[in-house]
């Protein structure tokens, strides 16, 4: 855990739970796509910039999510470097508390209010094209979280974010969080048909051909909408199909993955109703869900 692994001429990532990437700008000058997730993550990267000779310029997150933006404050304060995020991510960057608030749908309880949701707090700007080093591009990938993006290097590295999930993760927790599931799904069309050298997932494995994992990560989410259609046949209140779900999947509850899943399954209960496959229905003092 945490080797450098050098994927074009400029470019490397770094083998974390959420791979970080690293850009190098010249001989000496570097900057990373994402930070990891804690302090320890932070100190491990400075390790590794250190035994290189490298100094660090900037962090560019591709969004706000805790094992993403968790470096941060430490590679900030130890460095000086720059931190961009793009859009609504660098106002949950600058704000923490944001994510787990928004996951709860209201003040999270302190069982919610640790690492893995929040990260430490850290200076982050709006990261727009000007603010870009030479020789790096990004590209939007909306759906997973709010404004999440991903990079492209001169070298032809195409770093994705959590765009796609590994076929091993997917099979292990079967509902893998997502924001916006129509955004999502065309997010996974669009990256189906790139082309890079080399392709950089935050958790799946480095490939020269993103389609084939694109392809399983569509046919997931299929999975998951039809089985939420099938649980509304008979109207249902959302507790109802969270259970229900949880059970068919296997999964274990806790605070932390009622959260998760919880809101993923709101995203896509949204986003049938949109579509015109489920009706929300009012009665008795409660919102059901209905096939329509």
């Amino acid at each position: 855990m945490y080797e450098l692994n050098q994927v074009g001429e400029h470019s490397y990532y770094i083998q974390s739970p959420a791979k970080i990437g690293l850009f190098r700008l010249d001989e000496t000058n570097v900057c990373l796509i994402d930070s990891g997730n804690d302090k320890d993550a932070g100190r491990k990267v400075r390790q590794i910039l250190d035994q290189n000779g490298w100094h660090l310029q900037a962090i560019y997150n591709t969004h706000s999510n805790a094992d993403h933006i968790g470096g941060n404050q430490y590679l900030q304060a130890q460095t000086g470097c720059r931190i961009f995020a793009p859009g609504i991510e660098c106002d949950f960057t600058n704000s923490p508390i944001l994510e787990p608030a928004f996951l709860y749908g209201g003040f999270p309880p302190k069982d919610l209010r640790h690492k893995f949701l929040m990260a430490k707090e850290s200076r982050a700007e709006y990261l727009t094209e000007d603010a870009l080093p030479e020789g790096m591009e990004m590209l939007s990938l909306p759906g997973h979280f709010f404004d999440m993006v991903g990079f492209r290097t001169k070298d032809d590295v195409l770093y994705l974010a959590d765009c796609l999930s590994s076929k091993e993760t997917l099979d292990k927790y079967q509902i893998g969080f997502l924001y916006d599931v129509a955004s999502y799904l065309d997010t996974l069309y669009m990256v189906k048909e790139l082309k890079a050298k080399v392709f950089v997932p935050a958790h799946a494995q480095v490939t020269d051909d993103i389609a084939p994992l694109a392809q399983i990560n569509i046919d997931k989410v299929m999975e998951i909408a039809d089985k939420i259609v099938e649980l509304c046949k008979e109207p249902v209140c959302f507790e109802q199909v969270l259970q229900r779900l949880f059970n068919d999947y296997g999964l274990v509850m806790n605070f932390e993955q009622y959260v998760l899943v919880g809101s993923t399954v709101r995203s896509y209960l949204a986003w049938l109703k949109d579509s015109g496959r489920l009706e929300a229905i009012f009665e008795d003092g409660m919102l059901r869900w209905r096939a329509a």
